[in-house]
């Protein structure tokens, strides 16, 4: 797995998933998504309880495929597993590793706001809404709710923010802590940081929670949180 040295010179631009980000994707959000192996993990038991033949999982973001390979290595039901991306450079490398484990996954390359969703019973975003527009992520979260079939699941991952300004600079600091540990220096937390700005806009829970019950979904809650991590799952 390539090291994550993309912010180690300086920035020329804002973050986008181009081919530079997608070589080291892996790494990266290993080392900057706090507990990301074990929110997968997390996620894939919960669609794993609710596993039946011809079951459709759809990934938003599905980037190197990594969440999908993981989880076609541990369903015992015939699933049928879709992963859509924006990037063509993600999509090269989720192909070349599903092509490398023999895995029977659907990828393709699209906008997620313009999707037709169909039948869907579990979509997936993780960490993927927060890259979306407030006014556009609002409203592919209300066709995320149109798509899904009569009990169907959206399970969501995102980076937060909270009211209270004081709590929120502490969060931000013990993250850049997390990060100074997992190996990157302040120049590249630094350098991040701006290429992220006006490009991640996250919402704070209750704002996420409110999203999710506007669009029609019934039941909404968070089952894992990290600082300023959190992950929800909304049920129609």
């Amino acid at each position: 797995m390539e090291k994550d040295k993309v912010f180690s010179k300086q920035i020329e631009k804002k973050f986008e998933f181009d081919q530079a980000v997608a070589s080291v994707f892996d790494d990266m959000l290993n080392r900057s998504v706090p507990f990301y192996d074990e929110v997968r993990r997390l996620v894939i038991s919960l669609i794993l309880a609710e596993q039946k033949e011809g079951k459709k999982i759809l990934d938003l973001g599905v980037s190197t495929a990594k969440f999908l390979l993981d989880l076609h290595s541990k369903m015992e039901a015939s699933m049928q597993l879709k992963g859509i991306d924006n990037s063509p450079a993600m999509l090269e490398r989720a192909e070349q590793k599903c092509k490398a484990f023999g895995a029977a996954v659907d990828l393709e390359l699209a906008d997620m706001t313009e999707y037709d969703y169909r039948n869907e019973d579990i979509i997936v975003a993780n960490y993927t809404l927060q890259f979306i527009r407030p006014m556009q992520r609002i409203e592919l979260v209300k066709k995320l709710y149109e798509g899904l079939n009569s009990e169907g699941i959206f399970i969501f991952s995102e980076k937060v923010v909270f009211d209270d300004k004081r709590l929120d600079k502490e969060m931000i600091d013990i993250y850049y802590d997390y990060k100074k540990i997992q190996g990157y220096s302040e120049y590249e937390i630094a350098q991040k940081r701006e290429a992220l700005e006006n490009v991640l806009i996250p919402f704070t829970i209750e704002e996420n929670i409110r999203m999710c019950k506007e669009a029609g979904f019934v039941h909404i809650n968070t089952f894992f949180q990290w600082a300023n991590f959190v992950t929800f799952v909304a049920k129609k």
